[in-house]
């Protein structure tokens, strides 16, 4: 589930950078600026229209190809977005030389920075390193998608084998065979060239004026490297208790499954037993752990739909109807009109979910393949979510386009999936009140969230906190995969299967690795959708468990939502945060709150048992 943007943070690799070494920038346009405070703010504007009309075409033909996959819309999405690499590199080594003029207004500076920033790995301007620095990023991400493991001595590909990590069918053998083949076979030929991604991106992060490509990374979060890296571990160590309970509780429920030899009482938890390749989300193997007596939940939101005779199409008025009864505008005809609501029969399409802005003003759309069932459901309030963010800022600049920092727009999506409460299918008449599970059914409901949504957040701290120390250099190559082993054990409690060698490269099994995503955003979000339904459940006046409250309905808290959504990335995000919530300030306490019923119940299954690893 991802929204689609065309902004200029979204653009990665650089292609060409071209070295500028008088004191006047030119747009490529021949129109030059002075090295002042006005010539940065005649080059913004410029720099600014010119992306914003690129961006539409990039998005149209973007579409094309996700909706009509041929070798011809591959060819025309190639090119078009080679284009907006290009002028990726091109302005954020323009803004980068205003960096230092004194007299910059609040958002010519701001403006400048998101072009600086724009760049997940900046090429130096040093001859044939763009061209390197892109090769190497292509064979890394394509080394990843033709990768493939093995199960029972037989090649398995990617998608396959990590639906076979979730299936609770095999043996502790067969898990260590897939989870050990997969991280040999995909991450351990990546390491060399991971290296020399690392140093020539560094190189081209020291010519934008930042120490290390980290560092730059870092930056982008309103608030200096260093502080973001502090806030970061904050908010890992507010939520580490309720992990820890989690930890010593599915240890234990192993334990019980396996026996002592595969999974012993104490120490880490085996990695590939999770139910997950990288142990990152645990929900494939909540029936192992499920509190006895608890039950489903004796409804299914898949069989509500096709009891009532609903299908794709209702459900995705089902979701505008979430956000109608808050106050926001019902979505254009042309949300209709263009956006893809199930797999066509006649062509390829991806089938990924996803939210589109196409024109940056009013052309928002969904693209999803939707079935109807219960994940669906949730997923299509979610992408929703994304696109009523894109329609509040959409009066903004271009370069203000954006959520107010990457963390934000996953947020919101996910905070609106969390409101999909019992109550709330009372409320548009799916369920029968009489149908409401007691609170009996609560220890299950909070535990199977807790599989993915707690699990989640050692690994979404320590992905980015290892490439941190490999850009800064405190982590050499050498020691690459005991870094990362050491992370997952310290962060994680989790060990591998077998012992790893000191030339593996288990980073590189990890698709966000080679495809150079940054994954602090996803942690951040984490966090930040449980602040946003606190503060929504606190403004509609809910009294009750957190997990179980509906806001549906209330124009209060669209109102206060709206004001954050339609700042864009206007403004620092502490800002934005406080415009909805009330504080400036990141905070775990109402994830803590959700989940402390949970939290209770697991100290008390706890008692006895061995904590930590």
């Amino acid at each position: 589930m991802k929204y689609a943007s065309t902004a200029l943070a979204a653009l990665s690799v650089a292609l060409a950078a071209p070295a500028y070494a008088d004191d006047t920038v030119t747009t490529g346009d021949a129109a030059e600026y002075p090295h002042t405070a006005e010539g940065a703010g005649d080059f913004v504007a410029a720099a600014e229209k010119d992306i914003f009309d690129y961006s539409v075409e990039a998005s149209q033909v973007n579409w094309v190809n996700y909706n009509f996959i041929t070798p011809d819309t591959d060819a025309m999405a190639a090119r078009i977005n080679a284009i907006g690499t290009e002028k990726s590199v091109k302005y954020a080594l323009e803004a980068a030389r205003y960096a230092d003029i004194a007299g910059l207004s609040y958002d010519v500076n701001r403006k400048l920075n998101i072009m600086r920033n724009g760049l997940v790995l900046p090429a130096p301007t040093t001859a044939g390193a763009a061209t390197e620095l892109n090769e190497i990023a292509t064979r890394l991400s394509s080394q990843y998608g033709k990768g493939q493991g093995t199960l029972d001595g037989k090649p398995i590909n990617g998608s396959d084998i990590e639906a076979e990590m979730g299936n609770l069918d095999h043996t502790p053998a067969e898990y260590a065979e897939m989870w050990q083949s997969w991280h040999d076979q995909v991450g351990k030929p990546m390491k060399g060239d991971y290296a020399r991604m690392v140093a020539i991106a560094n190189d081209g992060a020291k010519e934008l004026g930042f120490s290390d490509v980290g560092a730059m990374w870092r930056s982008g979060y309103d608030m200096s490297p260093t502080e973001f890296a502090a806030m970061t571990e904050r908010l890992w160590q507010e939520t580490k208790p309720l992990y820890e309970a989690l930890h010593t509780y599915v240890r234990w429920k192993l334990n019980e499954k396996y026996g002592d030899a595969v999974q012993p009482k104490t120490g880490p938890i085996r990695a590939d037993l999770l139910g997950n390749m990288w142990a990152q989300e645990w929900g494939n193997i909540y029936p192992l752990v499920a509190p006895k007596g608890a039950g489903d939940l004796g409804y299914d939101i898949g069989d509500l739909l096709k009891a009532k005779g609903k299908g794709p199409l209702d459900m995705v008025h089902y979701g505008e109807n979430f956000y109608s009864s808050l106050g926001f505008k019902k979505l254009p005809e042309t949300f209709w009109q263009r956006s893809l609501f199930t797999k066509p029969a006649d062509r390829e399409v991806v089938c990924h979910a996803s939210a589109w802005d196409i024109d940056n003003k009013d052309d928002i759309r969904i693209k999803m393949c939707i079935k109807v069932n219960a994940d669906d459901f949730v997923t299509i309030h979610h992408e929703l979510g994304h696109n009523y963010y894109q329609r509040a800022y959409n009066k903004q600049p271009y370069f203000y386009l954006n959520g107010a920092n990457d963390g934000f727009h996953e947020a919101i999506g996910d905070f609106i999936a969390l409101s999909i409460t019992p109550q709330y299918l009372v409320d548009i008449g799916l369920l029968d009140k009489k149908d409401v599970p007691g609170a009996d059914k609560d220890t299950g409901l909070l535990l199977r969230q807790a599989m993915d949504k707690v699990a989640f957040l050692p690994f979404g701290l320590l992905v980015d906190k290892w490439r941190w120390g490999v850009f800064d250099g405190s982590i050499k190559p050498a020691d690459y995969n005991k870094a990362w082993v050491d992370l997952k054990r310290e962060y994680q409690g989790i060990t591998p299967p077998v012992a790893r060698p000191d030339d593996a490269f288990d980073p590189g099994a990890k698709y966000h690795i080679p495809g150079n995503t940054p994954y602090m955003r996803y942690f951040l979000a984490r966090i930040l959708q449980f602040q946003f339904y606190k503060a929504a459940c606190d403004q509609a006046g809910w009294k009750g468990p957190l997990h179980r409250c509906s806001f549906y309905g209330n124009k209060k808290v669209g109102e206060n939502l709206n004001a954050m959504l339609e700042m864009g990335a206007s403004k620092p995000w502490p800002e934005a945060l406080k415009a909805f919530t009330g504080t400036s300030e990141m905070s775990a306490k109402p994830m803590l709150e959700y989940f402390a019923p949970l939290q209770k119940w697991l100290d008390e299954q706890n008692k006895g048992k061995p904590k930590g690893w």
